[in-house]
């Protein structure tokens, strides 16, 4: 009997020992979790905080596109790089659509067509945002107005993200990066000094040979806007003359296109270890006071 109870005293201590040690392991990954993340909530906000700090040093009125200041690194885990485009480079929708201007809408339609957009979703998309953003509820003949399950805003439009909504659009919108040559925010006009190459490419009488020579002039050796090399235009004439337009054949391009306009878009990457967040802001940098657009968190 005795050596009876031994051996359930035995079992039962070895058993109490064996749920100890599943305590204490359970006890120690659910520590191990909460440092896991603790953690990455620390990463988060040292990112945040270095987009943010990147964005302070680019809104600041003395630094310019080309400094070495919008790029720094705090130590082995933190830095946070900044990038200064110009907004106008961008085509602005609602200066677009505004007053159905003939010339205007062909740049959209130029651009679309060298998206790839074949000539009848050309219209439909065109005449769907043109019936969006018109005060009536009558029809173009490709567009599409108010029904049971479809009410366009009547107005402008207020974000880019808009188009998603309109008829026509739902394929363009669902490519990655689809709205990177669109705005609501600049001053209007093509600006030469910024637009990217498929923008120019849907302006008047701008051949592919001819975008690709002012895209090398304009970014220099490294080709790369925005950069230290960049060629310096002074006046809007300059640009004509680089892109070898007489006076009499860059009217076509009058009232369609600028040169430096005031908007400039921030875009800020704040990194802590393999932790990335970004910020995003549209400006008008004018002065000693830079005036904010929009501010996005991506």
């Amino acid at each position: 009997m005795r050596s009876r109870a031994c051996g359930a005293a035995l079992l039962l201590s070895l058993w109490a020992l064996f749920l100890l040690s599943v305590m204490i392991i359970s006890w120690a990954l659910d520590i191990d979790s909460r440092l896991k993340v603790a953690g990455s909530a620390n990463r988060i906000l040292e990112a945040e905080a270095m987009a943010c700090s990147g964005a302070e040093v680019a809104l600041h009125p003395n630094v310019k596109t080309d400094s070495p200041n919008l790029m720094h690194r705090i130590n082995n885990r933190e830095s946070y790089e900044a990038r200064i485009t110009g907004e106008g480079g961008r085509l602005n929708l609602n200066w677009i659509v505004a007053g159905e201007d003939p010339a205007r809408l062909e740049i959209l339609r130029k651009y679309l067509e060298n998206k790839g957009i074949d000539l009848n979703e050309r219209d439909h998309m065109i005449d769907c945002l043109l019936d969006w953003v018109d005060p009536d509820n009558l029809v173009r003949l490709n567009g599409a107005e108010d029904s049971e399950d479809y009410h366009p805003a009547n107005t402008l439009l207020t974000r880019i993200d808009e188009l998603k909504k309109i008829k026509g659009w739902s394929q363009f919108t669902s490519v990655p990066g689809w709205d990177d040559d669109f705005t609501l925010n600049s001053s209007g006009p093509v600006d030469l000094t910024w637009a990217s190459r498929e923008v120019l490419l849907a302006l008047p009488a701008m051949t592919e040979p001819l975008v690709d020579a002012f895209l090398q002039y304009r970014r220099g050796p490294d080709g790369i806007d925005g950069t230290a090399d960049d060629a310096n235009f002074k006046s809007l004439e300059e640009v004509r003359a680089v892109l070898g337009f007489s006076p009499e054949q860059f009217k076509a391009l009058a009232g369609l296109v600028g040169f430096k306009d005031p908007i400039l878009r921030i875009v800020s990457v704040g990194k802590s270890g393999d932790t990335t967040r970004v910020v995003q802001m549209v400006i008008r940098k004018i002065g000693t006071a830079p005036q904010m657009i929009t501010w996005k968190e991506l």
